[in-house]
């Protein structure tokens, strides 16, 4: 069962590339044309923050989170394995992702594209709003729409953790 999953920092190699592997070979990344290679250099980047969701030695799900940069805050990929999908792995990694960026800053990123309306519908039951629309950005004929979820401005949330 889910409940008996727990998410914890990727643990090297063997997880990079189970969870490569499983990117590569789920929508969206195979219409965005993100094969394995691709794949493997995300989750390879000690840029990125990645942890996984896993059931004693099963890696169920996986989220990489963009702390740095212009658009801090950033849930770069979120994918579930399939035989887990709909089993809320999906829902704990989000959940998880809040948790994690809303101590350090005030908002939440992610762009989900255009074609897959069941991932826009779910961020939009979780609370995010579309806040834009990158036309083409991608892949040519599709849009990637970048949804926003916020617990206050960054000026304020600035104000309150120096008050603390």
């Amino acid at each position: 069962m889910a409940s008996e999953m727990i998410i914890r920092p990727i643990a090297g190699p063997p997880e990079i590339d189970t969870c490569a592997r499983m990117m590569a070979a789920s929508e969206p990344w195979i219409s965005l044309q993100r094969n394995y290679s691709a794949s493997l250099r995300t989750l390879a980047s000690p840029e990125k923050e990645i942890h996984v969701a896993v059931r004693g030695a099963d890696v169920l799900g996986f989220i990489v989170l963009n702390l740095h940069g212009g658009l801090v805050g950033y849930i770069q990929s979120i994918c579930v394995a399939p035989q887990w999908r709909s089993r809320s792995v999906g829902r704990k990694l989000v959940a998880f992702a809040e948790e994690r960026v809303f101590r350090e800053y005030p908002n939440l990123f992610i762009c989900v594209s255009s074609f897959n309306h069941g991932a826009q519908r779910f961020y939009r039951n979780l609370g995010y709003t579309v806040v834009g629309e990158l036309k083409d950005f991608i892949v040519e004929g599709h849009s990637e729409i970048l949804l926003r979820k916020s617990i206050g401005s960054l000026t304020e949330f600035r104000k309150k953790r120096a008050s603390i």
